[in-house]
């Protein structure tokens, strides 16, 4: 039953997204998606299994490049509800019909999503304040302007759902990219004189130097928000991946990490502040490939 979620890059446009969208509001997406990164306790519920395993699928998928690193149960079988009791992360579709034996158990901290009717039904109250305002605000105007952008694409039909996942999934890799896409300046390689050097030609274990990482970041908020996500086994995971295995990892978010490093070395290494002011307006690059 349960699930280890790797969503790969070369699936990502294969994602339904439009599922999650017609059961949630962009704003309550987006405080799913900020209690996710925080590795939370979240449970959705709706009343087919259909509508429960494209949801939770679609919401993991939204993680890339990151990958949960908890429990993961698209659909749990009503026996086994007491898994939703343990004081550990996860990722839980419950069917609607067993709401009443839900609501009978001990639960704390958990956020309860209501797929069926667009709400939650349990909360913990901050999931507004999660998320850096600046890039959610971003984020937020990218996927309001999706069908628009798809369009542009070349999308010919309210269904071309091809169309639809990949603007959806470009705007998220890019909140990404606007994160933590700096990290591979600070993943260096201690050389036998006792000096660290890039980690970009060598296949020796790197080390990943996090002070520095947080603090090159500009945004106070951002910032303070990177201190906390750090803390994630998501990021320790995507960290020691490219400490380790840097040449092999090649997909769509190391390239637009890549074209983020580049335009950062045509302007005098400002890195990311220059990025915050505009990512939704950034975001008009897709209608043209």
């Amino acid at each position: 039953v349960m699930e280890l979620c790797r969503p790969s890059d070369s699936r990502l446009e294969h994602v339904d997204f439009e599922c999650l969208f017609s059961c949630l509001s962009l704003r309550l997406l987006l405080r799913v998606f900020s209690s996710l990164l925080l590795e939370r306790r979240v449970i959705f519920t709706a009343n087919n299994l259909s509508t429960l395993s494209e949801c939770c699928h679609a919401v993991v998928a939204l993680l890339y490049p990151f990958v949960w690193q908890h429990t993961y149960i698209p659909v749990l079988p009503s026996a086994m509800l007491d898994i939703v009791c343990t004081p550990t992360p996860f990722i839980v579709g419950l069917l609607s019909s067993s709401l009443t034996q839900l609501n009978e158990l001990p639960l704390e901290e958990v956020l309860v999503v209501d797929l069926g009717s667009n709400r939650f039904l349990r909360q913990l109250d901050d999931e507004d304040s999660i998320l850096p305002s600046k890039l959610q605000s971003a984020l937020e105007n990218v996927l309001e302007r999706r069908r628009e952008l798809a369009n542009d694409r070349g999308a010919d039909s309210i269904s071309d759902t091809g169309h639809l996942s990949t603007i959806v999934s470009e705007a998220f890799v890019r909140f990404f990219v606007e994160l933590v896409g700096h990290y591979p300046l600070f993943i260096t390689v201690e050389r036998e004189d006792g000096y660290s050097s890039s980690s970009s030609s060598s296949p020796a274990p790197c080390s990943f130097q996090r002070e520095r990482f947080r603090k090159a970041i500009p945004s106070k908020t951002v910032r303070r928000f990177l201190e906390v996500f750090m803390e994630t086994q998501m990021f320790g995971w995507f960290i020691q991946e490219r400490e380790h295995h840097r040449q092999a990892l090649r997909g769509l978010f190391e390239v637009r990490v890549q074209e983020y490093l580049d335009s950062i070395n045509e302007n005098e290494h400002r890195r990311v502040n220059r990025f915050l002011r505009g990512l939704g307006n950034r975001m008009k690059f897709l209608s043209k490939k």
